[in-house]
């Protein structure tokens, strides 16, 4: 674990992603993490990682890929006439928006593939597929036998760690209640943290300024995040 500066006395749980950027495990994610972490030994050969947009599912879903050797694919890209030659004799596949796929029976053929070779399948998804209207019956049911494993919105701790590791990969160093300020305020996605990390970045340089309350709250009215307010 990488050391942190002294002022920022928070409690931080950096998982690795074997040469990625860190992962960070906490109470909105780890049972998938878990769950995940039993690879190979699941007790089928399926998992759908579910999760709204900005949840952290590609995240994921990447860390679990590189760890597993995976072969990593986007729903969209899926068409069933190149199946075979897009996956050829991967033994552990990984469909990123599974739910956004255009030609639905691509997921048929994909979990009836890696049934068939004794491999694994693990797809990410917005939405539950027990809520899908879309592909065949029988698509549907398969995907939603297989274990759901849920990511909720982050945390305070898993948004201030990784606005902690965003704001140091750009050698900005808040204090911790510029944190607090910015979580209490921020949308709870890991896009927000993205966002408002880019753009304290910019205003920082542009103001010759370390990132403070005010410019936090410049930041967040830049981005749309809250509306111009009083400073407090």
């Amino acid at each position: 674990m990488r050391q942190r500066p002294s002022q920022l006395p928070l409690d931080l749980s950096f998982r690795p992603a074997n040469g990625r950027d860190d992962f960070v495990v906490g109470s909105c994610n780890q049972v998938a993490v878990d769950w995940l972490d039993r690879y190979p030994a699941w007790p089928g050969p399926v998992a759908v990682l579910c999760g709204a947009p900005g949840s952290g599912k590609s995240h994921l879903l990447a860390v679990w890929g590189h760890a597993a050797g995976a072969l990593i694919v986007q729903g969209p890209d899926l068409q069933v006439a190149t199946l075979n030659d897009v996956i050829g004799h991967a033994q552990a596949i990984a469909v990123d928006a599974a739910d956004l796929v255009k030609e639905p029976d691509c997921l048929f053929h994909l979990v009836n593939m890696v049934r068939d070779r004794n491999g694994h399948l693990l797809v990410a998804v917005q939405d539950p597929p027990a809520r899908w209207t879309f592909g065949t019956a029988d698509m549907r049911s398969r995907l939603a036998a297989a274990p759901l494993l849920e990511l909720g919105p982050p945390d305070d701790m898993v948004l201030q760690s990784v606005l902690l590791k965003q704001f140091d990969d750009r050698q900005l160093l808040p204090d911790a209640d510029v944190l607090r300020f910015l979580t209490d305020r921020m949308p709870r996605t890991f896009d927000a943290v993205r966002a408002i990390a880019a753009r304290m970045d910019q205003l920082s340089l542009a103001e010759r300024k370390k990132p403070t309350k005010p410019l936090a709250r410049k930041v967040l009215i830049d981005l749309g995040y809250i509306e111009t307010t009083p400073e407090e």
